[in-house]
């Protein structure tokens, strides 16, 4: 990479000194903050046009030094920036400000010069605008994608805060927004018109332009959680002075009505009530797209602190955006262990803390509360949404009481039942239809994960393998009393069971057994003493991927080892019905599901699996976080080590488990 050619940069305004996200994201962009006088090639930096910003352009008038505008990006963070969220990234301006007219900005000057032909770099645009319909993503994203939207074929007019900056450079006011409305009525004499509030208002940080005394019989506001991208796509009209959202409006697929100069009407994408001379081009919504969102903003990876692309700020933001909506209520959750409920608190509780109760008025408590229930998965309730460890959790055992890195949360079922539906089954069965870059994005983490060795715990294990020749099996025993068993098996329901059958299948096959970590350790119930009945070789304390390396095919009943063989190109067998059966993938020796209705490929599972279903916890940054980021964790080992209490702790828990387990046999 070559080196950065970096500028001085004076600022006189306390945010750039002191908010530490926007001041990195300037100085990996090449840029030294500085306080005091500029000198003969030095920047003067001013956010905006904020109040602030006077005090940097006298200063810069004075010394002849040229004036950087740094600004918040199209996509900022999942709640206001008011309330406390960091930008994933800003846009720093060299020759303007994107909103301000009277200039033209760094990025009116890629979309009149740029030529915008390459073919990757569109390709990158119009993958970028289904991923943002897809995730409901806009520059805020504090709203429900699932809240009911009103009933399609109304006109959708934008309000916007009062004195915006964006609106005094376009030299509109109260009177602008009067006109908007009185021109969707005039020009739509038979329509509903919907007045969208702006999110600033809607918290009572600002006042807008709109209010109630603005509504009748046709016109009504819209303050709820409402997607935009829900509200833009049952509009028949869309009017804007400036906003974003007009912005949006375009790349949705409207032709919104601007009576402002924002910096995306005058590319033939529009109608201008307000035309802008020197805007004499005529753009697709793609290259609209590319100028605004690839080239033009500077992206920031907080988990990794560098600069990045737009596709990795948009995971990242992804990931914010879905801790937010699933979180925002706040969780009431029953019966936990009290070793999880750190856990359970840092990943579920940074919006509201999580009420933890024990007994049986959990529901009604979390009724009284206005807020969902959480159980754990092995409880199989159906009374809350469940929770289980995710399918990449760990450098360590949950039964060493080793934090989880991710989590699934199940609001129909849990992936390991298979006597009902799940959300992860959901996901699978509509995994036909992904995108090419979906598609992608798995296929480069099926390849991340196999090169990294990387499995559900990533122990270490030392232990040579040494198999002899022939046809071999691996046989992967599991903790007899685990729920994935219980709801997944019929009739083979046991390690010895297991065992037993894949030898009399195979009476001439290597059959490798390899007990299951948790029951090496004594930590749960499983141990099978006499396994060399028929199994050639025990693999005790031996890495399950070295072992899968080292086999042709794997027998399972429900183990995740079976997933992690297909992803490895390995042949399966199951004799109870996994997540991962039941697709087309594996042998099936058990009862087909007559729910699993697709046919999918690999890569379609691993995207469901570990991509969509599951949330990550980055345990570096205390941020949620895209799957790849745990990748790099597990890989470099960067991850806190666990406290010398938890070996203690994780033994009594252990004897308590094999305690019950034998109770009740």
């Amino acid at each position: 990479m070559p080196k950065i050619s970096r500028q001085n940069l004076y600022v006189y305004n306390g945010g750039l000194l002191t908010k530490g996200r926007v001041r990195r994201i300037v100085e990996l962009a090449g840029y030294d903050i500085r306080v005091g006088v500029p000198k003969d090639g030095d920047l003067v930096g001013v956010w905006g046009h904020s109040p602030t910003s006077p005090r940097g352009e006298i200063v810069a008038q004075l010394k002849d030094a040229p004036v950087l505008r740094v600004e918040d990006t199209f996509l900022r963070s999942a709640r206001l920036g008011r309330d406390g969220d960091d930008p994933i990234g800003l846009n720093i301006d060299q020759r303007g400000v994107h909103f301000d007219p009277s200039t033209p900005s760094d990025l009116e000057h890629i979309l009149s010069e740029h030529p915008l032909d390459n073919t990757a770099l569109l390709d990158r645009a119009r993958t970028g605008i289904d991923t943002l319909k897809d995730e409901h993503l806009s520059k805020y994203n504090s709203f429900d994608p699932v809240h009911p939207a009103p009933e399609p074929g109304y006109v959708l007019v934008i309000d916007q805060t009062r004195k915006d900056a964006s609106i005094k450079a376009s030299g509109a006011d109260s009177n602008t927004f009067r006109e908007m409305l009185f021109y969707a009525q005039t020009e739509h004499p038979t329509s509903k018109i919907i007045i969208k509030t702006h999110p600033e208002t809607t918290a009572g940080h600002r006042d807008g332009y709109f209010g109630e005394k603005d509504t009748n019989y046709r016109i009504s506001l819209s303050d709820d959680p409402i997607s935009p991208w829900a509200l833009l796509e049952g509009a028949i009209a869309v009017y804007t002075v400036t906003s974003q959202l007009g912005f949006e409006a375009i790349i949705a697929g409207h032709r919104p009505v601007v009576f402002g100069q924002p910096f995306y009407m005058g590319w033939g994408l529009s109608d201008d009530r307000k035309p802008l001379q020197r805007r004499q081009r005529n753009l697709t919504r793609a290259q609209l797209f590319a100028g605004a969102m690839l080239l033009y903003p500077t992206w920031y990876d907080p988990f990794h602190d560098r600069l990045c692309s737009f596709e990795e700020a948009t995971a990242t933001l992804a990931a914010a955006a879905r801790a937010w909506r699933e979180d925002n209520n706040g969780w009431v959750a029953a019966d936990m262990r009290l070793w999880k409920r750190a856990p359970l608190q840092k990943i579920f509780g940074d919006q509201k803390r999580v009420i933890f109760t024990r007994g049986k008025n959990a529901a009604r408590k979390a009724t009284n509360a206005n807020r969902p229930l959480l159980r754990w998965a092995n409880t199989g309730a159906t009374d809350a949404t469940l929770v289980e460890d995710g399918f990449l959790r760990s450098r360590g055992l949950g039964a060493d009481l080793v934090a989880p890195l991710s989590l699934v949360l199940d609001d129909l079922g849990i992936y390991y039942d298979a006597t009902r539906p799940s959300r992860l089954e959901a996901l699978i069965n509509a995994s036909e239809n992904l995108r090419d870059t979906e598609r992608a994005r798995a296929a480069a983490l099926i390849q991340r994960i196999i090169d990294a060795h990387l499995s559900k715990y990533n122990l270490t294990r030392p232990a040579p393998i040494d198999l002899p020749k022939g046809r071999r099996i691996l046989v992967p025993g599991q903790v007899e009393d685990d729920a994935s068993i219980r709801k997944g098996c019929t009739n083979i329901a046991s390690n010895a069971a297991l065992l037993q059958a894949a030898r009399e299948a195979n009476p001439a096959a290597i059959i490798a057994y390899k007990p299951h970590p948790d029951v090496e350790t004594g930590l749960r119930p499983g141990a099978l003493p006499d396994a060399m009945k028929w199994a050639d070789i025990i693999l005790a304390d031996t890495d399950p991927i070295a072992a899968l390396d080292h086999v042709d095919e794997v027998w399972t009943m429900t183990s995740l080892i079976g997933f992690e063989a297909l992803m490895r190109g390995k042949k399966v067998t199951c004799l109870g019905m996994p997540f991962y059966a039941g697709w087309g993938l594996t042998d099936d020796r058990s009862l087909p599901i007559a729910r699993r209705t697709a046919h999918v490929d690999i890569v379609a599972l691993v995207h469901a699996t570990l991509i969509a279903y599951p949330r990550y916890f980055d345990p570096i940054t205390g941020l949620p976080c895209p799957v790849e980021v745990i990748v790099d964790r597990l890989e470099n080992n960067d991850i806190p080590p666990p406290g010398r209490m938890n070996r203690i702790l994780a033994k009594a828990q252990g004897l308590l488990a094999s305690y019950a387990f034998l109770w009740r046999r």
